[in-house]
């Protein structure tokens, strides 16, 4: 039988009086976040009252012997109820030290993972990059240093660059525990859990028919150093099966995007103008489900879904999941997970 259980540690010392805990994990290359209800006394009130903040480290075990965190991060909001003799904390994961660094710095002739290194090992975090090749001065035409803080970035933070680096990559960006992960997008490399509808409190499928349709993106430039305009069109397609024909939902027109993005070569126009239209593509199909809590799924994963007897019955990748524990209600989640249907075609326009 399962066993929920919550322990908390605050800067390696582990907390009495969780009473409830939330973590949001998300894939959308943003910080995860949490938010904890401790149960104070006098003594304890006090001594959270004068803080100045600390490492949390949400963990949870289903027997009570094995345990895994959920996520480390640090605090940014604190409310203290005296009279209830509660107190909650809220924070977000490690991406925030990466977030709240601001740059300072050149890069003169450095990779992408070059600087995704640096900044890690900046936040005392360890280093999960697949190396890239490409010098970053070049995806802004610059033959030197890339300098944070002039008219071709407009980076803020060590965060700020690396999502602008993970963009021109086709990169994934986020942070698990310690460890900050610069990945190429997209992949998996876990075999899709299987969902049943058995297997879920409430299950909602849902379909944009908006999306559904043929899409091209279109990625527009003005290349400066060579002197010329861009355009290069990628356009996703669907077979004839199904409901929908090859003019897309209910006969449509085809659904068009344009994006207008200064000084790219062609080769990275046409790249550009492909991962923006595997992103619009993947909000066509959306399952929104609420279960029992567990500990094996994340954010990033597939997911199979089976047993509903629709078309909704494919691969989904999960984009959120939140997690909560609480004396009250026990362990439960909410998944939110999104795919195209099966038979699309990216290709050039």
């Amino acid at each position: 039988m399962r066993k929920p259980r919550l322990r908390v540690f605050a800067d390696g010392v582990g907390i009495l009086g969780a009473v409830s805990a939330q973590v949001i994990s998300t894939a959308h290359a943003t910080a995860d976040r949490f938010r904890l209800t401790l149960a104070t006394t006098p003594i304890t009130a006090t001594a959270w009252a004068n803080t100045d903040g600390a490492l949390i480290d949400i963990q949870i075990s289903l027997d009570g012997v094995s345990w895994t965190s959920l996520i480390q991060g640090n605090i940014d909001q604190l409310q203290l109820d005296p009279i209830s003799g509660q107190l909650n904390l809220e924070g977000r994961d490690l991406s925030a030290r990466l977030i709240e660094s601001r740059l300072a710095e050149t890069f003169a002739n450095q990779t992408s993972s070059d600087i995704a290194t640096a900044f890690a090992e900046h936040a005392g975090l360890v280093p999960n990059v697949a190396p890239t090749t490409t010098l970053v001065g070049t995806y802004w035409q610059l033959e030197h240093d890339q300098i944070a803080l002039s008219a071709h970035c407009r980076a803020r933070s060590h965060w700020d660059l690396l999502l602008q680096l993970a963009a021109r990559e086709g990169f994934d960006l986020w942070v698990s525990g310690t460890t900050l992960n610069f990945q190429p997008g997209t992949q998996s490399s876990t075999t899709p859990a299987l969902l049943l509808p058995a297997d879920c409190t409430r299950l909602s499928l849902e379909r944009s028919l908006t999306v559904a349709r043929d899409i091209s993106v279109t990625v527009q430039s003005w290349n400066s150093r060579q002197n010329i305009a861009i355009s290069q069109t990628a356009r996703a397609t669907r077979g004839t099966g199904g409901t929908v024909g090859a003019g897309g939902a209910g006969g449509a027109a085809p659904l068009a995007y344009i994006y207008l993005v200064p000084n790219l070569t062609a080769e990275a126009a046409q790249s550009l103008a492909q991962q923006r239209l595997r992103e619009l593509t993947l909000h066509e199909r959306v399952i929104d489900a609420e279960m029992p809590g567990e500990l094996r799924l994340s954010p990033r994963q597939q997911i199979l879904l089976s047993g509903s007897n629709t078309e909704f019955d494919q691969l989904y990748w999960i984009d959120t999941i939140i997690r909560r524990l609480s004396v009250q209600s026990g362990f439960t989640q909410s998944l939110r997970a999104r795919n195209a249907s099966p038979g699309l075609t990216i290709g050039r326009s």
